[in-house]
């Protein structure tokens, strides 16, 4: 996969593109990374790349040139003619782990990182595929939003993690709150690891932790259980949950 990321900040992205997982995965070659300054692409002779919004109001908007120019820039480099071009901005889809499974099965995605009072509105409707928001909130710039999405993504690569079971049982690929964890020592502090995890029995493993992703969701994100169709196990586990209480 390649990803490349058009931003006016690219120096943001060197610690993140070189630690971690998304360093190892770039070694090993699984993934390229590449932060472009779209500031480069401006035929304005003073290197601007936003203006006035036509209609007046407050704030500077990023004009649509150096943004169009970049993009079909990195197309050529990439020979790819149809990458996914995502635009981050308060106003796009609210991202989950499901659009990070989808991104991951493409093979070039460039990431817009915005600025000022946003895009020429060209940009949203004759560049982009897909616009994302991480959240409901406002942040300065898109950099951060392009900095998830490409770790979300790159975890969920063939080969990228360790054990391939890790991205399969996270919090949200399976539609539910992962469940708890332990490690060693089986006693700490006079807090125990519960004994069904020392029992070598695999079933009640499974089973326990089964039950335990399903009272974390019921306590902490009831709305996903709502959105899921529960299997015949679940549900039974569910109302167990439920008279416990």
């Amino acid at each position: 996969m390649k990803i490349d990321v058009l931003t006016l900040f690219p120096e943001m992205f060197e610690g993140v593109f070189g630690s971690s997982i998304l360093k190892k995965a770039k070694e090993e070659g699984h993934v390229s990374y590449q932060a472009v300054d779209f500031r480069e692409y401006t035929t304005n002779k003073h290197k601007k790349v936003d203006d006035y919004p036509y209609g007046g109001g407050a704030g500077m908007v990023l004009s649509p040139q150096p943004i169009f120019d970049a993009v079909d820039d990195l197309k050529q480099q990439n020979e790819t003619s149809s990458p996914r071009v995502i635009m981050l901005c308060p106003q796009g889809e609210c991202y989950t782990q499901a659009k990070a499974e989808e991104l991951a099965k493409e093979e070039h995605l460039i990431l817009l990182c915005g600025h000022y009072e946003g895009y020429d509105e060209r940009v949203r409707k004759h560049l982009v595929t897909d616009e994302i928001s991480i959240g409901d909130y406002v942040l300065t710039g898109g950099e951060l939003g392009a900095m998830v999405i490409a770790d979300s993504v790159t975890r969920l690569l063939p080969n990228v993690l360790g054990n391939e079971e890790s991205a399969v049982t996270d919090s949200f690929s399976t539609g539910l709150l992962e469940h708890p964890q332990y490690t060693r020592p089986a006693e700490f502090r006079g807090m125990e690891v519960p004994d069904v995890l020392l029992s070598g029995h695999h079933a009640n493993i499974e089973r326990w932790r089964k039950k335990e992703s399903l009272k974390r969701t019921l306590e902490r994100r009831p709305d996903l259980l709502e959105e899921r169709e529960l299997t015949v196990e679940e549900e039974r586990l569910l109302e167990e949950i439920k008279r416990e209480q």
